[in-house]
């Protein structure tokens, strides 16, 4: 388990280099998904969105990261009206070191992917994650831990 948050520097969906050190203040949802406009990802996305004005109010900020390139995180944060930050992690380093690029089964056949998982952060310290996130309910659950 990562204690802290990861140093990084990624770029969004603007294509800005976003830096870790900008999020080590106040609270910060680092969550992780497998893929822009797929079912459950929209779902996990637009209820982050609709709980927005909740997580501001607290002074957290919410980062969502996938290996989608910057183009696809633009057309998807436009599709789904989505105003928060969206990470590009191509080569994957941020999700290797939060341990979320993890072997996969589907139909019997093995492959690499993300798993679904979301870190809390106060000040750059863990204070909770979940793995193998199922979506309903699960932004609530985040809103919830946030003292």
């Amino acid at each position: 388990m990562v204690k802290q948050l990861p140093s990084f520097k990624l770029p969004d969906q603007t294509g800005a280099t976003r830096n870790s050190d900008e999020f080590k203040t106040d609270w910060l949802v680092l969550y992780f998904y497998p893929k822009d406009n797929t079912p459950g990802c929209t779902v996990e996305a637009n209820d982050f969105q609709r709980q927005k004005d909740k997580f501001s109010s607290k002074k957290c900020q919410i980062i969502g990261v996938s290996k989608d390139s910057v183009k696809s995180h633009q057309g998807f944060c436009t599709k789904q009206s989505l105003n928060f930050t969206l990470l590009s992690d191509e080569n994957g380093e941020l999700c290797n070191a939060m341990g979320t690029w993890v072997e996969k089964s589907m139909y019997g056949k093995k492959y690499m992917g993300i798993d679904r998982a979301t870190f809390l952060y106060k000040d750059g310290q863990l204070v909770k994650e979940w793995r193998k996130v199922r979506v309903p309910g699960h932004v609530d659950e985040v809103l919830a831990a946030i003292s």
